[in-house]
């Protein structure tokens, strides 16, 4: 039976990108002839001709499909969108800009049918990228392992293949704030890495602002660890004890001493002090707090404005000749464990 391969692209405002990273899709499923494939397009609220494009592609292409959400709910929230309407046996995550070069996902198939859960993507050299960037991604990789229970790859993104089992986990995984790799790091499937040279973008900008890689941090440490609560804990008795020992100085002024004035230093810094543990243990259960308001709002993920070459009737038949393609499968497995039976008796 032909495996199906599902291959998942989030697009904002890509309409300069998409016919180069067409074709290069078509290149790869040319490439793999022993597996089908659909690609999933999800434009997260694009204002240009992404959805333009994007729909005669899927004219072409019975294999081009694409999802057009309401607004733009971010490249994670769209990536979840891809997941949950996907049919494959193998999910791949990438990103529309061709860092995350297709032609990789050929090995990567070849690794996961080799029996591996979940094949990464580890960039083996980034020069594309800012030394801003590339410094503040390992310091951020390196924090989040040492605050987390789920080890992650540090030169790892989202470029990654997912086997249907890994998926169906992901899928029971409501949260709102969504940190994709962590995610799969936690079910705790087996997974391997294919090593790839991360080119610099084909075209246009990128769309991960400083501010949103900091929310994107944010989102991975705070939903994968409550060490930063113990942290502010921490932070606490630490002041406590300054506090003490500022008590302890200031007792032993006043008592022994005629000078009383000079303590007004110490006091003052620990006040100051006091009050910066005080903001900062605030605001990091600020983080927790607001993440469980928005948990129990039950809002829905995201909102599809329009679904782009999702035909029912192609959809029925498709999914009939694959289940057809499973009886026989099993029809055969079991003549042949009939004729391995029969064997073994005339043995006897």
């Amino acid at each position: 039976m032909q495996e199906l391969v599902s291959i998942i692209v989030p697009c904002y405002n890509e309409e300069k990108v998409l016919p180069e990273l067409l074709e290069k899709l078509d290149s790869l499923a040319r490439s793999v002839p022993e597996c089908g494939f659909e690609f999933i397009f999800v434009d997260d609220g694009s204002a240009d001709g992404t959805r333009r494009i994007l729909e005669r592609a899927a004219q072409r292409d019975a294999r081009v499909r694409a999802l057009v959400l309401s607004r733009n709910f971010g490249q994670q929230i769209a990536a979840t969108a891809g997941i949950d309407i996907a049919r494959g046996d193998g999910v791949v995550l990438m990103d529309s800009d061709l860092q995350d070069p297709p032609e990789v996902v050929a090995e990567m198939i070849a690794r996961w049918r080799e029996g591996y859960e979940i094949v990464y993507g580890a960039r083996a050299t980034r020069d594309a990228d800012s030394w801003f960037k590339r410094v503040s991604a390992r310091l951020f990789a390196a924090l989040l392992n040492t605050l987390t229970d789920c080890p992650i790859p540090p030169d790892a993104g989202d470029f990654r293949l997912m086997s249907r089992q890994v998926v169906e986990v992901l899928k029971n995984m409501p949260e709102r704030h969504r940190f994709l790799r962590g995610m799969v790091a936690w079910t705790g499937f087996r997974q391997t890495s294919v090593p790839y040279d991360r080119p610099e973008r084909f075209a246009g900008e990128t769309k991960y602002t400083l501010r949103k890689m900091v929310g994107f941090a944010f989102d991975g440490l705070f939903s994968f660890s409550t060490k930063p609560l113990k942290l502010s804990i921490v932070l606490g008795l630490l002041v406590t004890g300054l506090a003490v020992l500022g008590i302890v100085y200031a007792l032993v002024l006043r008592i022994f001493t005629s000078v009383w004035v000079e303590g007004w230093t110490l006091l003052f810094i620990a006040i100051l002090l006091l009050g910066g543990v005080q903001l900062v243990s605030l605001g990091i259960i600020g983080q927790y707090v607001g993440r469980i308001y928005s948990e129990v709002q039950r809002r829905p993920l995201y909102v599809v404005r329009e679904m782009v070459g999702f035909s029912q009737e192609r959809d029925r038949a498709q999914a009939q000749d694959r289940a057809r393609e499973q009886a026989q499968d099993r029809a055969a497995g079991r003549a042949r464990d009939r004729a391995a039976d029969g064997q073994s008796g005339d043995r006897q």
